[in-house]
């Protein structure tokens, strides 16, 4: 017999809990108890889902954890449950927007562990980045959870604080709608920003820029990272873009970085690294699926670092957990 306190296999194989979270996500069925229609027909009828099934759902979480049902046929929120109130927790689990995408990508990991490369187009029909300029609504969906979707980004992005008395423009690499460059915008007045990215989704940035009372400061690039970035600025900035992408790709941006910021700027990376070789596992597994992206340590950062003609200055962890490396360029 098994210790009984090892870990159970049909428990830790069970996919029924999951894809109901996912479900009730969809449905927006914690907002509509919220609203009030706690009894199931009429939640039911608020989701536009079949009362029956739904029940089970909820009666199935309920023994997880999520949800509460005070009285027979009526459901309530619990803790667990209101965190599907909230907005970033929705994005990444609604089956019709992007959080589809990432739930159904995990049935190529079989291809992918078996060929060493992402099979996200065996469930999509195309690779990741086509499937998202194919479809607009889950790229928008796409930007929302990586951008404005997680509160308010923090623009302290430095090592060393006081180094911004020597930074005059900022070219954020693979920016997104701008929702990061606005905060530093906004807390550091003198700086200007340069945002870079695809066209459909630079075109949203103005938006972000406004609201923030800073687009008189920033300049659109809308471009490729794999294309020569504008150059002279004193920061270039990777903000969660290096684990979206294998080696090759990955260090072609750093090269891109390296001769950009040459002679005397510098190149921030905020995410994607991890101070030691035991990052964590479950996103890397997701950005392998979805690009064939990956964690690094900080060690194997260091060596495609230098292969790209950069070398690592100084790192942090901060008390948000966010591991910040700062990179200087090589002489030529």
């Amino acid at each position: 017999m098994g210790d009984s306190n090892s870990p159970n296999l049909w428990e830790l194989s069970d996919l029924c809990t999951p894809w109901c979270v996912h479900v009730v996500a969809t449905l927006r069925v914690a907002q509509h108890i919220a609203a009030g229609k706690t009894e199931i027909d009429a939640l039911a009828t608020a989701c536009g889902a079949h009362a029956g099934s739904l029940h089970r759902v909820m009666r199935h979480l309920i023994s997880k954890g999520v949800f509460e049902e005070p009285s027979q046929g009526h459901f309530a929120l619990n803790e667990t449950a209101r965190g599907l109130l909230e907005v970033p927790i929705r994005l990444g689990l609604d089956l019709d927007s992007f959080g589809g995408r990432m739930a159904n990508a995990w049935g190529s990991l079989l291809s992918a562990v078996r060929t060493g490369a992402p099979a996200y187009h065996t469930v999509f029909d195309r690779p990741f980045w086509e499937d998202l300029e194919a479809n607009p609504a889950i790229a928008s969906s796409f930007d929302a959870l990586m951008g404005p979707g997680h509160g308010r980004p923090d623009p302290d992005i430095l090592c060393d604080r006081n180094s911004w008395s020597t930074v005059r423009t900022i070219v954020d690499v693979g920016g997104g709608t701008g929702s990061l460059l606005a905060e530093v915008l906004k807390a550091h007045p003198g700086v200007r920003g340069i945002l870079v990215d695809l066209p459909r989704t630079a075109a949203r940035s103005a938006e972000v820029f406004r609201n923030a009372g800073v687009e008189d400061r920033v300049t659109t690039c809308a471009q490729s990272f794999f294309d020569a970035l504008p150059s002279g600025a004193d920061l270039y900035l990777l903000k969660s873009v290096l684990s979206d992408w294998p080696d090759r790709d990955a260090l072609m941006i750093l090269k891109r970085c390296a001769e950009a910021a040459r002679p005397s700027g510098r190149v921030i990376l905020v995410n994607g690294v991890s101070p030691n070789d035991n990052g964590p596992v479950h996103p890397s597994i997701l950005m392998m699926l979805l690009v064939g992206g990956k964690e690094r340590g900080l060690s194997e950062f260091r060596t495609l670092a230098r292969k790209a003609g950069l070398e690592v200055q100084s790192t942090e962890k901060q008390v948000s957990e966010r591991f910040i490396v700062e990179c200087v360029p090589l002489p030529l």
